[in-house]
């Protein structure tokens, strides 16, 4: 282990460095400070701050620095961004990017078992130290695997340019330019920060993030401890999805008047960002929980798909609401997904929610709560043609047993 010598890769990025060194210019990993002392000579660079993780590589540049006087350079040890402070109009990354050799270990060249685990920690936290018009340098090389690059570059919301590529010995070489999306740039004017990707979903794609308290006050919402992490939820281009999220974000609005569903924090063209709920889906949840907590749960959420009806509102998912029922740890039933509802004169969220408690009556039954399906039935048409308060307390009785 040691500092990193400038190679073949070092001079290829060093002529893009020349090019894009503006205002605050962060090296990170700087080993010998190549790319650093290049930014200091592009009078468009304010500040070059060079950080890097081996205490040899500062010490030694640091030296350089002061023998030099070079006043626009600072060297500063940091383990990536961990002590990393302000943002910066240009960041320059040449990782470790090879796959560990076993039983090797040189920081210097590797990137991880696989290549790409440094890069991807990079990623995780650029978009904290960067302008919203900033920019990043970033080379790999072939052996990094450039699929998951872009896959981790994408997740990240994120564009990049490939400026150029060189072919070297046994392996390619890439530069890319990156740049914050539009998306990213307006979610994090609206205080997201540390916008992760989740999962994909049917009609779109599920991110987190944590959002600065401040912007409770500037939405009305109480300041909650549990109100810091939120759910963003970003259309997909097919042509299924478009519209689907705007729509939720009008549903999620109305029935949060009547304290249903995650509460809606902002929203956009493309995205939708609301409380992120933490929890087990319903069916996971009934399989550890008792006889008692599933019902109170049941009860609730009767209630919650009664006053659904009451706005004359049918979410569609409730006979089948297997991914779209959280149930926190403090077994408060949660409906989530919102983008299918519309409005009816005879909704069916208690009628479908019924239908699904018949379906699940085996799995019921083991937890020792009991039920006639044939009462069920008829008490859930009864309550079908005249939906009141009165035939869903029918409803909740025949679930209660005798």
């Amino acid at each position: 282990m040691g500092i990193y010598e400038p190679a073949e890769d070092s001079y290829f990025l060093q002529k893009f460095v020349r090019e894009y060194s503006l205002g605050r210019v962060l090296d990170m990993g700087t080993g010998s400070g190549i790319q650093a002392l290049t930014s200091v000579t592009n009078p468009n660079a304010q500040q070059v701050l060079a950080v890097d993780a081996d205490k040899m590589a500062v010490a030694a540049l640091e030296q350089q620095r002061k023998q030099q006087k070079i006043r626009k350079l600072t060297v500063l040890h940091s383990d990536l961004f961990s002590q990393v402070s302000g943002k910066f109009n240009l960041i320059i990354f040449n990782p470790p990017y090879l796959p560990q050799d076993q039983g090797i270990t040189d920081t210097a060249i590797y990137g991880g078992k696989k290549g790409w685990e440094i890069s991807e920690r990079f990623f995780q936290q650029v978009s904290g130290y960067l302008f919203p018009d900033g920019k990043i340098l970033f080379l790999f090389s072939s052996h990094t695997d450039k699929k998951k690059i872009d896959e981790i570059i994408r997740t990240k919301l994120l564009l990049f340019t490939e400026l150029e590529q060189q072919k070297i010995s046994f392996e390619t070489l890439y530069i890319y330019l990156i740049e914050k999306s539009a998306l990213l740039r307006e979610l994090e004017k609206k205080s997201i920060q540390q916008i992760t990707y989740f999962t994909r979903g049917k009609r779109g794609e599920i991110y987190t993030g944590i959002i600065d308290k401040s912007q409770f006050i500037k939405s009305h919402l109480p300041p909650r401890k549990d109100l810091i992490h939120v759910a963003i939820k970003i259309k997909r281009s097919e042509s299924q999805a478009i519209g689907m999220v705007n729509k939720e974000a009008t549903w999620l609005q109305r029935v949060n008047e009547k304290g249903l569903g995650p509460r809606l924090i902002a929203a956009g063209n493309d995205f939708v960002v609301y409380e992120f709920v933490t929890g087990d889906f319903i069916l996971d949840w009934i399989g550890k929980s008792t006889k008692q907590e599933i019902f109170k749960v049941i009860f609730h959420l009767l209630q919650q798909c009664f006053i659904l009806d009451q706005m004359r509102i049918t979410k569609e998912e409730m006979h089948h609401p297997h991914k779209h029922i959280l149930v926190t740890r403090l077994q408060q039933p949660v409906l989530i997904d919102f983008e299918r509802c519309h409005e009816s004169t005879t909704p069916q969220n208690v009628t479908q929610l019924v239908e699904f408690i018949g379906r699940i009556r085996k799995e019921l039954g083991e937890k020792g709560l009991m039920m006639n399906e044939q009462t069920l039935r008829s008490l859930s048409q009864a309550y079908k043609k005249d939906q009141t308060a009165e035939n869903l307390q029918k409803i909740i009785k025949a679930l209660s047993g005798p």
